[in-house]
């Protein structure tokens, strides 16, 4: 399959054949287990302690007082010590050695990225996460090596907007809004929605740091792509736009992680 590469203007200047990685076939089920897996690693154990509701001196007193023989406080004062009473222990609570992260065979793993890069090529399942593409000529996005030297933002929307992309910014830009409940007082006070994804071939390209002013805009480079942020919630197809160099880099990366899951050695 072969795709335009486009210039910062938006114009098509060449075609490139696609490496064959996109042809593999779609698997959500395995993408979404890759996902969990690795987003399992970021879960924080939680649990009661195994002396809650239970640090406190209380006894019953026996039974012909008319009252309850539940164990109290000084005898007749508050009851304690028991699942229905105030500041009692919790019953069935979460176990904080609880098994948390999920596991997935490394093979599988690399099956998943694959599944996930193919994707993106796929306009109805891109069109399926949300992603708004009318003006988008052909998926995925290919475009010239100089897209990774821009220094400015307002030089990166530019691009964005030659490429067609104005409803999928706006689209972007519409969906911040106020998380509700507490977690506004704990360091993520909006929900955002994701946008499109960013990949370059070079950690230092200076458009790393240019495009992430943009709402829901990732940048990632070639060598680090993970199931993650080409499948935001384990749902695959996100709207990508891959530098010349980054898309010529990816079967070599592929290739070097078969070698490495074999345990072959350079």
């Amino acid at each position: 399959m072969r795709v335009g590469v486009y210039n910062l203007e938006g114009k098509k200047v060449e075609d490139l054949e696609l490496p064959e990685i996109f042809n593999t076939p779609v698997r959500p089920d395995l993408i979404r287990r890759a996902f969990i897996a690795a987003w399992s690693k970021k879960f924080t154990p939680y649990g009661k302690s195994p002396l809650a509701g239970r640090k406190v001196v209380a006894w019953s007193v026996g039974k012909g007082y008319d009252m309850a023989r539940i164990r109290r406080i000084e005898g007749f004062g508050r009851a304690a010590m028991a699942a229905n009473v105030v500041g009692g222990y919790r019953v069935r609570a979460p176990k904080p050695y609880m098994k948390l992260v999920r596991f997935i065979n490394k093979k599988e793993k690399l099956a998943a990225l694959k599944s996930a890069i193919a994707a993106t090529k796929d306009p109805i399942l891109v069109q399926f996460r949300g992603h708004r593409i009318d003006f988008v000529h052909e998926l995925p996005i290919v475009v010239v090596e100089d897209f990774e030297n821009l220094t400015k933002t307002r030089d990166v929307r530019k691009v964005l907007l030659n490429l067609g992309l104005q409803a999928e910014l706006d689209r972007v830009k519409e969906g911040r809004r106020v998380r509700a409940g507490k977690g506004k007082r704990r360091g993520r006070k909006y929900k955002r929605r994701k946008g499109p994804l960013i990949i370059v071939s070079n950690k230092d390209a200076p458009v790393i740091r240019a495009a992430r002013n943009l709402e829901g805009i990732d940048v990632k480079v070639v060598d680090n792509l993970s199931v993650i942020n080409l499948a935001p919630g384990g749902w695959p197809a996100r709207l990508t736009i891959w530098t010349k160099s980054a898309i010529l880099r990816l079967p070599k990366i592929i290739k070097d992680r078969y070698k490495k899951l074999r345990g072959v050695k350079e």
